[in-house]
């Protein structure tokens, strides 16, 4: 699983209002401050790192709402 680089591209690109050194694999994004837009951008960068292309029945809020739960269905895209 790429929790790691997955978070990192989060900081990077999530525009996040949280503190960093708070945001878990398990901290729901959007309370930390993750926007709709926001999560566009995210999105792009997450393919781009990961040479993946999300599929319609993942552009939901549930797999942008965790570092996991986007680590989980890049894994799923992988693989």
């Amino acid at each position: 699983m790429n929790t790691e680089k997955v978070l990192e591209i989060v900081l990077a690109h999530g525009r996040l209002q949280a503190d960093p050194s708070t945001i878990t694999d398990t901290t729901d994004l959007y309370a930390a401050g993750l926007s709709s837009l926001t999560t566009v951008h995210l999105m792009l960068a997450l393919e781009d790192a990961f040479d993946v292309e999300f599929p319609d029945e993942l552009l939901s809020r549930r797999t942008f709402e965790s570092v996991l739960s986007i680590a989980e269905a890049i894994d799923e895209l992988v693989n």
